[in-house]
């Protein structure tokens, strides 16, 4: 051994490897510094990166195998020791060996003294974050300042983008949009929206677009005292606006003392296409699935993301954002179907294709995860995972959130809520869903304080009261609850869960099939199939309860004959087989309803997704009573009603209250048993 070490030496092989190793150092680190300030693809360091360890065992074997010599390379066994000149060759690769390692050196003082503060600063700005030492940002809703104003989305997508690199920066927190929105675009009240956002900085901005051309104006401004930190203009035309948003969110991390190389940086200044038709239709996709879930925004914003793509198919981000359209449109059954699917799937599969690592195509797997595979322990982990890398994204602790909750685990569910609060604390969707959550485990009080806030924020939005009123049912206050309900939903559309349930308990029979019938006459252009197997549905129960059996059975088989021909298409949508199941109850078939019923509760059980799975047992007790079948029907009521649940039409729990009040529980009326559940003897 101690000969062989010796031979390496007198080769020069050891010196030939740290030669290799300081060099090829040193020439990643120049790659992933320089790279990103041209717009240099991920990719090509990549390539760098695996091209260097490739080439370090051939540069080892060379040293091994070959001297160099005047006369150039020889093989080793053909020079004799006289003409060897290894000694000389090794002091050479030692002064080279300095050479390197001192720039190595250089570059790591160039990048901690000077590389770091070379962003375009306002003079006063290191000072300014010195002082202030909060990094912390809300960026309002950029002005449409473009004589067309259909080019808002224009303005909205670029503050997105803006807003979406920001939040890629851990160590910046960054207020979420759906918190700013309610703001104007240059208010003058900056101190004291600050003050409300809990924000030490602001960023403003406008967008004007005209035919090829762009210019987007930003400043940022010091909460306290108004004091502008930095402000640029920036001129370009549509083909070389790609770079602005990344540009912008590296200088206000700069600007504010978030420290940012490398990988941090590449990912947030990278610019995503360089194609202007792909770049406008992802900005409008971008800027519609912001605007909250609707079929009509889902529809509309999946379909730019598909001109984005079809436009520049090397376009990751928009590939990232159309799997997650689609796995929303799986999920929440408007196309369950396995063509969607494998859509969703190969959206997926390109994104990772061409940028596996990046936060967008992260985020899309794990959606994809959640969505489509229900594969809810695994998605945890991912969202997880991506958490700690984007602690700034409210989506992520949402949909945490909701994971958790499906887990039957609600504690863990809350805390997520509260963490995403501090990062969007005018978030109505967020203060819903404390709401929504305190329902389900019975707090209706803390519900109505959560309802009380949200009406606080937006006391136009019609939700909240919605909301309200089947809180209020749930505790059987239905004066209380119709006071709340201005007119029941116009549209197929629309929810309508609140509004049908009130109509049940109250018993008004005539009014809801009135009702009904005029939503089913009204054409809506974005309801879905579902949404019509949905009303049929209700509209065959409410002639059934009223005594109207033939209109009741014409209904309830229209409803089966449409269920069953969607679920051909998509077989694993289990809210048509819900629909089926209680269709087939309606027409008696008693057999035929419980095995769709069999079938949902085996693709959701209870174990795998607590809301689903207990809204399917809430089903089954219902319809055991229609058959006769009292004993387990009673057995699953107790059940549910010491377990969190979301009820069959409301997004609240089964209560004695709701058990006392319907009439799908009237066949148990004269059971003590029934009796001891309306009393709260059911532990």
């Amino acid at each position: 051994m101690q000969s062989f070490i010796s031979e390496l030496r007198r080769r020069n092989v050891l010196r030939v490897a740290a030669f290799y190793a300081a060099a090829g150092w040193l020439l990643v680190q120049v790659a992933t510094q320089v790279f990103p300030f041209f717009d240099i693809a991920n990719w090509v360091v990549r390539v760098v990166v695996v091209a260097i360890a490739l080439g370090f065992p051939a540069a080892l074997a060379l040293a091994w195998f070959y001297e160099l010599t005047p006369q150039g390379l020889k093989l080793e066994s053909e020079i004799t020791p006289a003409e060897s000149i290894t000694r000389q060759t090794g002091r050479k690769l030692d002064r080279w060996i300095i050479v390197v390692l001192g720039l190595a050196v250089v570059l790591l003082l160039a990048d901690k003294l000077v590389l770091h503060q070379a962003q375009p600063v306002a003079p006063s700005a290191a000072a300014a974050s010195a002082a202030g030492g909060d990094k912390s940002i809300a960026v309002l809703p950029f002005a449409n300042l473009s004589d067309d104003k259909a080019n808002a989305y224009f303005a909205e997508g670029m503050q997105d983008e803006i807003l979406t690199r920001l939040a890629k920066i851990g160590s910046l927190r960054v207020i979420s949009r759906t918190s700013t929105l309610r703001y104007a675009s240059s208010p003058d009240n900056i101190g004291e929206i600050a003050q409300q956002l809990g924000v030490a900085s602001i960023l403003e901005g406008s967008v004007q677009k005209a035919g090829n051309k762009v210019r987007v104006n930003v400043q940022l401004i010091r909460a306290a005292g108004d004091s502008h930190l930095w402000a640029e203009t920036y001129d370009r035309t549509l083909d070389d606006v790609f770079g602005v948003q990344g540009e912008v969110a590296a200088t206000i991390a700069d600007t504010l003392g978030a420290r940012l190389t490398g990988a941090a940086r590449r990912e947030v200044t990278a610019a995503p296409t360089r194609n202007a038709a792909a770049y406008d239709a992802y900005l409008r996709g971008v800027s519609l699935y912001r605007k909250g879930y609707s079929n009509a925004n889902s529809r509309a914003a999946t379909h730019a993301f598909e001109e984005a793509v079809a436009a520049d198919p090397g376009f990751a981000q928009a590939w990232a954002l159309l799997c997650r359209g689609y796995s929303l449109m799986v999920f929440f059954g408007d196309d369950a179907s396995p063509e969607r699917r494998a859509a969703a799937l190969h959206a997926l599969e390109q994104a990772e294709r061409m940028a596996p690592d990046t936060l967008e195509t992260r985020s899309a797997r794990a959606y994809y995860t959640y969505r489509v595979q229900l594969d809810y322990d695994e998605a945890l982990r991912q969202f997880q995972a991506l958490h700690e890398s984007w602690p700034n994204d409210v989506e992520v602790l949402t949909v945490m959130s909701y994971i958790l909750a499906r887990q039957d685990r609600l504690d863990e569910a809350a805390r997520c809520v509260q963490k995403a609060l501090q990062l969007d604390p005018l978030n109505i969707q967020l203060h819903k869903l404390e709401a929504i959550e305190d329902a389900y485990e019975r707090r209706f009080d803390d519900a109505l304080k959560a309802l009380a806030r949200v009406q606080a924020i937006a006391p136009d939005d019609p939700e909240w009261r919605a909301m309200r009123a089947d809180t209020l049912m749930e505790q059987g206050q239905l004066a209380e609850a119709a006071s709340l309900l201005d007119h029941p939903p116009l549209l197929a559309s629309e929810d309508d869960g609140t509004y049908l349930e009130l109509m049940l308990l109250q018993r008004n029979w005539k009014t809801a099939i009135a009702w009904l019938e005029g939503v089913l006459a009204r054409p809506d252009p974005d309801a879905v199939e579902a949404d019509w197997i949905s009303i049929r549905l209700s509209l065959a129960k409410l002639r059934w309860l009223s005594g109207d059996a033939a209109a009741a059975s014409a209904g309830y088989r229209l409803v089966s004959n449409r269920a069953q021909a969607e679920l051909e298409r998509s077989p694993h949508n289990s809210q048509l087989r819900f629909c089926l199941a209680q269709s087939l109850a309606g027409l008696g078939d008693e057999k035929a309803a419980f095995a769709q019923l069999d079938l949902a509760q085996r693709e959701v059980p209870e174990s795998r997704d607590a809301i689903v799975g207990r809204r399917l047992l809430d089903l089954r007790a219902r319809l055991l009573l229609r058959f006769g079948h009292k004993d387990e029907a009673l057995a699953i009521l107790r059940h549910l009603l010491a377990v969190p649940a979301q009820g069959l039409y409301s997004s609240g729990p089964l209560t004695p209250a709701l058990l006392r009040l319907d009439p799908d529980f009237d066949s148990l009326r004269g059971d003590p048993r029934f009796q001891e559940l309306l009393a709260g003897n059911h532990a």
